[in-house]
C-alpha cells in the first residue's frame, strides 16, 4: 500500500458475533499491519450470506474491553457491518476490510452462503482490498496461530496486489499445526454437495427438519475434478486462496442469447392490456 503501519485502517468484521474468539484472535494479529477497528454483528449470522437490514433500523452500540473502546456491535447481518462501517462508524475511510477468522471453512458453494465471505464482498463493492477468513472448524480451534498465519498471508498480498480485490483465505489444521504450511492458490470449487436434513418432532408432535452439514448417501458422489480446487487443495492440508469476483454475468453466454429471437408472443385474440388484467384478485383486510 506504501503506506506505514499506523497509518493502515482495517475494518474487521466476521458472521460469528462480536464476542467470538477468532474475532479477538484476528484483532490481535492485525495490529502489526495499522489500526484494527472492530464492526461485528452483536450476535452469530452464519449463513445469512449476503442479506441487509432495510425494513428495520440497525442498532449499533460501542463494545469496551476493560474500560477501553474495543469495537461496534450491529444487531444485522455482516454485510451490514461493513455498510455501516465505511459509510457512518468509521471517521475515515479503511484501506483494508477482513472478515474472520470464521469457526468453520467456506470453500467451494458455501461460499455462496456465507456471511463471512459476504461481508468481503461487500467490502469489494466499496472498492477496498476485502479478504474472508476461515479456519477448519475444531473444539479447540488454534484461532491465535491461524490469525499470525492469516495475517501474514494478507500482508503479502498487500505487497503484491496494488488494486482493490476480493480474496478467500481458508487455513485447515493441518496447516496451521505444521512447521512449514503451504499456500495454495486454486480456484472455487463448484462441484454439488449434497447435505442431509434429519428429521425431527417438537413438543406438540410436529415434524420439523434441521440440516446436518453431512453428505446424503442416496446421492452419487461429485465427480473428481482433475484441477485442484480449494476443497481438495484443503483435504491435502494446503492453505487455500482464492481470488473471487462478485459480478455473477456468465460473459461466455452473452454472445448466444444474443443470436437468440426472445420477442415475447402474446396468445391470439389477447391483448396485452388484457393480460394485465388475467391474474387472481387478492384483497387485503385492515
Amino acid at each position: 500500500m506504501g503506506r506505514g503501519k499506523l497509518e493502515m485502517r482495517i475494518l474487521l468484521t466476521n458472521d460469528d458475533g462480536i464476542y467470538a474468539p477468532g474475532l479477538a484472535a484476528m484483532e490481535r494479529a492485525l495490529r502489526r499491519l495499522g489500526d484494527v477497528y472492530v464492526v461485528a454483528p452483536s450476535r452469530e449470522q452464519s449463513g445469512v450470506a449476503h442479506s441487509i437490514t432495510f425494513l428495520t433500523p440497525l442498532l449499533a452500540k460501542r463494545v469496551f474491553v476493560d474500560d477501553k473502546p474495543w469495537g461496534w456491535t450491529v444487531d444485522g447481518s455482516p454485510a451490514d457491518c461493513v455498510k455501516l462501517g465505511v459509510s457512518t462508524i468509521l471517521s475515515d475511510r479503511p484501506d483494508l476490510i477482513v472478515s474472520g477468522i470464521n469457526g468453520g471453512l467456506n470453500a467451494g458453494i458455501n461460499v455462496l452462503y456465507s456471511g463471512t465471505v459476504a461481508a468481503a464482498v461487500e467490502g469489494a463493492f466499496y472498492g477496498i482490498v476485502s479478504v474472508a477468513v476461515s479456519l477448519e472448524y475444531s473444539e479447540n480451534s488454534p484461532f491465535d496461530r491461524a490469525s499470525d498465519l492469516a495475517a501474514g498471508v494478507i500482508e503479502k498480498i498487500l505487497q503484491n496486489d496494488k488494486s482493490p480485490r476480493l480474496y478467500n483465505l481458508n487455513l485447515p489444521l493441518r496447516a496451521v499445526e505444521s512447521t512449514k504450511p503451504e499456500v495454495c492458490v486454486v480456484p472455487m470449487d463448484v462441484s454439488q454437495y449434497w447435505e442431509t436434513f434429519e428429521k425431527r418432532t417438537d413438543p406438540m408432535g410436529r415434524s420439523y427438519y434441521w440440516l446436518t452439514g453431512r453428505p446424503d448417501p442416496r446421492q452419487p458422489n461429485p465427480v473428481p475434478s482433475n484441477c485442484l480446487t480449494d476443497m481438495t487443495a484443503l483435504e491435502r492440508g494446503l492453505i487455500t486462496l482464492t481470488p473471487l469476483n462478485y459480478n455473477l454475468t456468465d460473459n461466455e453466454r452473452l454472445p448466444v442469447l444474443g443470436t437468440w429471437d426472445l420477442t415475447p408472443s402474446i396468445p391470439n385474440g389477447r391483448s396485452a392490456k388484457a393480460l394485465e388484467h388475467t391474474g387472481p384478485k387478492v384483497r387485503v383486510s385492515r
